[in-house]
């Protein structure tokens, strides 16, 4: 059944393509950009899309298609870039890209009460629109995406139908399929008679698409951490540009290749730095004195160097939080826990256990690639087993709440090679309905130094007197909090005795006031 479907379907495909050659292209070529008519000859997911949108009836597959590829020639569509766009209206966040609803679909943000219906910037508008949306395109083939028409604090002025009319377009004919629903927030009451009309331009089936939307409604299509606060959530996300606000997902640049030296490193300055960490709050020449007599032999450094480097799993904190999905366990199950840049940022793990019987493929992206080192990124795992993903901050960048990063992972057939060539070919031809999809925010953990004397295991281990030392920093730790505990004692004590004078002088200044009025 599934093996003639997909031939009716390549047979649906090579006769558009072969109609649209000799009745569109060969009569007017100078209608389309050369591009797209390319395009449309090799990519059978595009092609698809248009024919799903027109339930598979090909003569009205082509007049879209006629449609869409002037329109995409007349726009430059592709050629679409940011110097394209003026740089106010980028500022102005009025448009963007940002997060994902319950369903997994991104988000497009169009935030009404920026716009002003003016007839001289409304071309610019509509590239902007065009521009974010091929931008997606390009990246995420056939993933659909939820329309947020923000209306809070609009008024009269921002009711453009025209604009409206375009972005239903967008979804009708110049990017079909990819339309999941339309979100429409807390619409003011004079927009009703509006979207009346809106809903005839969408047609029947599509306005079922349309979900209307207060405070109350809208986190059951989009949960609050997507959310911002004047919907109800708690997304500290706030839009600013440069750079442009697109967190779409990209694998790592930085994935399997040699780091080994970068590793040394970061253990040589790992194991450099225990002895200044311990010694915190000691004076200067506490320090001087203590790290004198705590200089180890240089077989002995070496050996520690050397577990460091062979057993890096020892430098991390198991995550304890599971995330249990069909094919993988995650954990962490939600977030991934960073330093901040005062305490340092190290690395973090994430594991995946494969819970299949069958060996599954496993992809890592993030929204900000030039951030993070990420390995492995793209490999497999065995059936029962679990594969460590080291993840950590490249070239000294800051980690920010707003990354995020995705795991995919996919059943392999046993037959099937696991090496680079063969993983690479597997992602291009597995289905999207079979790719498990996890996210994981970033989260960063404030620096957590003592201010008091940091302690750390073996730090008493290395001379009598200097266990010594220790425990007279501490013993005068002790004593001075003793001290400040009678110091507080004292000072609840004076107020009470305030208290008590000062209520019982007012009372004798009523008294005296009754007694001399009797």
């Amino acid at each position: 059944m599934a093996e003639s479907h997909a031939q009716n379907r390549a047979k649906l495909i090579s006769e558009i393509r072969r109609r649209f050659e000799a009745e569109y292209v060969t009569e007017k070529p100078e209608k389309y950009d050369p591009r797209d008519v390319e395009r449309l000859q090799l990519d059978d997911n595009w092609v698809e899309s248009y024919l799903f949108w027109r339930h598979d009836v090909v003569d009205e597959t082509l007049k879209m298609l006629d449609e869409s590829f002037q329109w995409r020639k007349e726009m430059a569509v592709n050629d679409l870039t940011e110097s394209s766009i003026p740089k106010w209206l980028l500022e102005m966040g009025g448009i963007y890209l940002h997060g994902y609803d319950k369903e997994g679909n991104k988000l497009f943000w169009i935030r009404v009460k920026y716009h002003i219906k003016d007839h001289k910037t409304i071309l610019d508008k509509k590239k902007l629109i065009a521009f974010w949306l091929e931008r997606y395109a390009k990246r995420e083939n056939g993933k659909p995406v939820t329309v947020m028409f923000d209306l809070s604090e609009t008024g009269i002025n921002s009711i453009d139908m025209d604009f409206v009319r375009f972005i239903i377009n967008c979804f009708k004919v110049y990017y079909p399929k990819y339309l999941s629903k339309i979100v429409i927030f807390d619409m003011p009451w004079i927009m009703n008679a509006a979207f009346k009309i809106v809903k005839s331009w969408l047609g029947p089936e599509a306005v079922s698409l349309l979900k209307f939307t207060s405070k109350n409604e809208v986190q059951d299509y989009v949960s609050a951490e997507y959310l911002p606060p004047h919907m109800g959530g708690t997304d500290p996300f706030k839009y600013s540009y440069p750079p442009l606000v697109d967190d779409d997902f990209q694998t790592p640049l930085c994935e399997n290749g040699s780091v080994a030296s970068e590793d040394e490193a970061s253990s040589r300055e790992d194991t450099e730095s225990e002895g200044k960490e311990t010694l915190e709050t000691i004076s200067n020449e506490e320090q001087t004195a203590l790290l004198k007599k705590t200089s180890l032999t240089e077989s002995t450094c070496k050996t520690e160097e050397n577990e460091k480097v062979d057993s890096k799993l020892k430098a991390f904190k198991k995550p304890l939080s599971v995330f249990k999905g069909p094919l993988l366990h995650i954990s962490p199950a939600e977030e991934l826990y960073f330093g901040s840049t005062d305490s340092g940022e190290k690395k973090t793990l994430i594991v995946l256990t494969n819970v299949t019987k069958n060996i599954v493929a496993f992809k890592v992206r993030t929204t900000a690639p030039e951030k993070y080192r990420v390995k492995p990124s793209n490999s497999s795992c065995d059936p029962g087993a679990s594969v460590d993903i080291f993840v950590s901050p490249h070239g000294g960048l800051t980690v920010s709440a707003q990354d995020r990063f995705l795991i995919m992972a996919a059943e392999m057939e046993q037959s099937s090679g696991t090496g680079p060539a063969e993983l690479t070919q597997f992602w291009r031809e597995v289905p999207r309905n079979k790719v498990m999809e996890h996210r994981l925010r970033c989260h960063i953990v404030q620096s957590s130094k003592p201010t008091t004397l940091t302690l750390k295991d073996g730090a008493f281990n290395v001379s009598d007197k200097t266990s010594e030392d220790m425990c007279l920093q501490l013993n005068r730790l002790i004593e001075s909090n003793r001290k400040l505990e009678d110091q507080v004692q004292r000072c609840i004590w004076f107020q009470q005795l305030l208290l008590s004078l000062t209520v019982l002088s007012l009372a004798l200044v009523v008294s005296f006031f009754y007694v001399s009025y009797s």
